[in-house]
């Protein structure tokens, strides 16, 4: 009979990263996907050393990355254990790349610019082109405000109004993302390495006040947008405008590894619902 040690994904000698930091990605990919549920124990260490053919200094190291992400709990003379609730400030990037782990990867992503959602499929993306990831297909739809009207956010921090110039910089922001990530996905395409690559890309007329991302359907990231005061150049006039700050707010995650009847699929099903209703009746086309 497999053991849990046996169901984790092997190291990749061509990965650059450290042996600690893959075993941290192989345990971590098992938590996302649910293959280590809330409260299981994670393999011993002396189970991990061997399963990997490293010494145990390595696995501590591995082990420590997951308990600084707060994914795991230790217990003194018990062992590592899988944290029980989900609901916490986390980093996407680690669970985007888990999500590229399915046959068919769905993205929803409802907020400001996407610029964090661009970043953080460079690396997944990349392991695609050198075929260490190997998805069928990748549909990534992509929810914005629209900075053809007027907006209270990003506006005139001096006047407090909206101002032309200010969202056609924020409109080169969006646009820049949104093409970095139509390219690069359409790419795999391209190269015959997806057999289907999708993204599509609409408007709605709220102003940002969060972001969120829906992974495969089965897990969801919610965050709030700061309001800021940030100095910036428009056309070569220093301007002060109100802005949103995304990059360092804190993300959310729910995950269904409860099972159908826990709140965090009850919330995850909630914000789908939410994404599809605007994107289906009142938001509009964003010309590519």
């Amino acid at each position: 009979m497999p053991t849990q040690s046996d169901q984790l994904a092997d190291l990749d000698p061509d990965d650059p990263r450290s042996p600690a930091q893959q075993i941290a990605n192989a345990l971590r990919a098992a938590i996302l996907t649910g293959k280590l549920a809330p409260g299981d124990k994670l393999p011993s260490q002396n189970d991990l050393a061997a399963r990997y053919n490293v010494a145990r200094e390595t696995v501590k190291r591995g082990l420590a990355l997951l308990h600084a992400e707060n994914l795991t709990v230790s217990r003194q003379g018990s062992g590592v254990f899988v944290r029980q609730r989900t609901e916490r400030a986390v980093g996407l990037r680690p669970h985007i790349e888990a999500a590229f782990q399915r046959a068919h990867v769905s993205i929803d992503f409802a907020g400001f610019s996407g610029e964090t959602l661009n970043g953080a499929l460079a690396e997944p993306l990349d392991k695609v082109r050198a075929g260490r990831l190997t998805p069928e297909s990748i549909a990534i739809r992509l929810l914005l405000s629209d900075l053809d009207r007027p907006t209270s956010l990003p506006s005139n921090a001096e006047t407090g109004e909206d101002d032309p110039a200010v969202r056609a910089r924020a409109d080169r922001i969006v646009r820049r993302s949104v093409e970095g990530i139509t390219e690069a996905v359409h790419e795999l395409a391209t190269m015959g390495l997806v057999h289907s690559a999708r993204v599509e890309v609409r408007t709605h007329d709220m102003p940002p006040s969060f972001k969120l991302y829906v992974l495969n359907g089965t897990e969801a990231f919610f965050g709030l947008y700061q309001v800021v005061d940030n100095r910036v150049s428009i056309d070569g006039t220093p301007t002060v405008i109100r802005d949103v700050l995304g990059k360092d707010s804190e993300l959310f995650h729910f995950a269904d590894t409860d099972g159908d009847t826990s709140i965090s699929r009850e919330f995850i099903d909630q914000l789908q619902q939410w994404f599809n209703t605007r994107w289906e009746t009142i938001a509009k086309d964003y010309p590519l």
